[in-house]
């Protein structure tokens, strides 16, 4: 017999809860299948089988909290697939032979046939009466249902941490707009040409990463945190990138990104994504961090106030961009904006810095070519 358990867990990490399994006891697994997920505070691991065999046991239930090394299951490694098969054929043959059973009606005599006949039209009129009160009394109830449900470990972490950071932190968000022409025009112009040669396309992200990254060593402060009554500043910048899942936000974090190209980015951005979707983004690619930026324009946000992601003391927020007049040499044009949202941590950012920042930003954005060539 083989002992299916609970992976170590990462650093801070003490509990967890099982998500769901992938096979039922009496199933075969090979040696890799995963047979189990369990669910921490911000990723969902997966339980490979280390031996093939059946699974004879769970010992564990889905939604049952587990800790690390936990007994979550058996497999028989001496069982093997012809046994499990057997096995599965038999309860389906068994299946069938029962509905077939219950299916044979009883052959009543003619004294009961006739019996039942006067007895249905005398019933009929009254069970029509009752049929139709139940299908009233359940189409007013369907309209007030309610469903009670736990939440998730994952979504009730991002809840405590929403919540903390709007409590303990002097949360202020400043705006501004930036003309997204300039950045429209050269996607236009190479975006063909950058697929082809990195495999990957030019999305509005990596700009977004690059300016930030140019205005973060322009203010320090604001790529900086509090620790008690210390300031700790970075000399590098990894720049944490909000993404959503079916499992709640992630806030995976590009390591080093003052050192990445635009392709770099593009292709850790799409990887964050696809992981994310499958669950299988690792903790550490989630921790740290000292600055983020949130897109919500993919869902059609025009404008927000974007939370801090605790300990960092700022977040940009983009938002969608659309056309709308602007003045522009005292004339009113059309033109593809987008607003932008920082909020940040008034404690260790003064007002005036956070604006500075947003405007270098925004002239880093509408000058793409200046941000390129770090001019």
């Amino acid at each position: 017999m083989k002992e299916i358990k609970v992976p170590i867990l990462p650093e801070s990490i003490t509990e967890a809860t099982v998500a769901a399994w992938h096979k039922k006891p009496g199933d075969f697994v090979e040696i890799d299948d995963v047979v189990v997920e369990i669910e921490t505070d911000k990723v969902v691991l997966e339980v490979p089988a280390e031996e093939s065999g059946v699974l004879s046991e769970i010992s564990a239930e889905e939604g049952e909290t587990v800790s690390e090394q936990q007994l979550l299951g058996m497999i028989d490694d001496d069982a093997d697939a012809v046994d499990a098969k057997s096995n599965e054929a038999e309860e389906d043959t068994k299946e069938k032979v029962e509905e077939s059973v219950s299916s044979v009606p009883n052959e009543p005599d003619e004294t009961e046939e006739k019996e039942e006949k006067q007895e249905e039209v005398i019933e009929k009129p009254q069970e029509q009466i009752n049929q139709a009160s139940e299908t009233s009394s359940a189409q007013v109830s369907s309209n007030r249902m309610e469903e009670r449900v736990p939440m998730t470990r994952i979504r009730k972490t991002i809840a405590n941490k929403l919540h903390s950071a709007s409590q303990n932190t002097a949360m202020l968000t400043t705006f501004n707009e930036v003309d997204m022409s300039e950045i429209l025009s050269m996607r236009a112009s190479y975006k063909e040409a950058f697929e082809k040669k990195y495999s990957v396309k030019l999305g509005f992200m990596s700009f977004f990463v690059k300016a930030a990254v140019e205005s973060l060593k322009k203010f320090p402060t604001v790529n900086a945190y509090i620790d008690g009554d210390d300031i700790v500043y970075h000399a590098y910048c990894d720049v944490s990138v909000a993404v959503s899942s079916d499992r709640g936000l992630v806030v995976p974090v590009l390591r080093d990104a003052h050192k990445m190209g635009m392709h770099d980015i593009e292709k850790g951005i799409v990887d964050f994504a696809v992981r994310a979707q499958d669950g299988t983004l690792g903790i550490e690619e989630m921790s740290g961090g000292t600055f983020t930026i949130s897109n919500g324009g993919v869902f059609g946000s025009l404008m927000s106030t974007p939370i801090l992601n605790s300990p960092q003391s700022a977040i940009l927020g983009m938002h969608k961009t659309q056309e709308r007049p602007v003045a522009v040499d005292g004339e009113v044009v059309i033109k593809p904006m987008m607003y932008l949202a920082l909020s940040y941590d008034h404690r260790i950012i003064d007002g005036k810095e956070a604006v500075q920042f947003l405007i270098s930003i925004k002239e880093a954005l509408e000058d793409p070519a200046r941000l390129l060539l770090k001019v």
